[in-house]
């Protein structure tokens, strides 16, 4: 059965744009499954936030929030020594992947609403562990902060969020977020950056269409 990759990270702001399109697409394809696969936008970043990248993140923010009218706070970027590190929400969705599969998209747009819409500094893992939490319990998945925190804090979860970091290297998806259709071990681009919903309507027929020539 086909389905859709979808590689992002919660900490990337078109990625946040980018989520009611993926939504209404997803809306349209009930059947169809997805996979999240954590890109590492930057991850393991350990310095300190300068002006310069504030500047440069703000220009973004903005053009998202003018492109897709969703809700932003400046809050998380004037934090003092604030690290952009996106490596703890990336494993916070993975964690989620381990002990709350059927929730983890809830999880994800949860950890990118509280970052970009409230302004929480997702890079710490007792917030990550209270949003998560909350959001699988709300997808109907019951799991507390403490549950949560211990499993985002294991050697698994690192290690597979690192796994994930490689595997989109591997797969030389460099921006985010990327929407992939998997047929049977074929991968085929769908999007490549922030994409309308009807734009990746039309391209994912295009895939199907082309599929049914070669297979004629």
């Amino acid at each position: 059965m086909p389905s859709l990759i979808y590689i992002a990270d919660p900490m990337c702001s078109w990625c946040y744009g980018f989520g009611p399109e993926l939504l209404t697409l997803l809306k349209g394809l009930p059947e169809m499954p997805i996979d999240i696969v954590v890109g590492g936008l930057r991850a393991n970043n350990t310095e300190v936030m300068d002006e310069k990248l504030k500047s440069t993140l703000l220009t973004h923010w903005k053009q998202v929030e003018e492109a897709t009218g969703l809700p932003f706070s400046y809050d998380a970027l004037s934090k003092e020594n604030f690290i952009y590190n996106t490596e703890p929400a990336c494993r916070a969705v993975v964690t989620a992947k381990r002990v709350a599969p059927q929730a983890v998209l809830h999880v994800f747009f949860s950890i990118q609403n509280a970052f970009y819409a409230q302004g929480l500094d997702v890079t710490q893992g007792e917030v990550l562990a209270k949003i998560s939490a909350e959001a699988a319990t709300t997808a109907g998945v019951p799991l507390t902060a403490e549950e949560f925190l211990a499993a985002w804090n294991d050697e698994v979860s690192i290690a597979e969020t690192n796994a994930e970091f490689e595997q989109t290297r591997t797969w030389q998806v460099s921006g985010f977020p990327t929407l992939v259709l998997e047929r049977n071990g074929q991968l085929d681009l769908i999007s490549s950056g922030f994409m309308r919903t009807p734009e990746l309507v039309e391209q994912m027929q295009t895939l199907v269409d082309q599929a049914a020539q070669l297979d004629g």
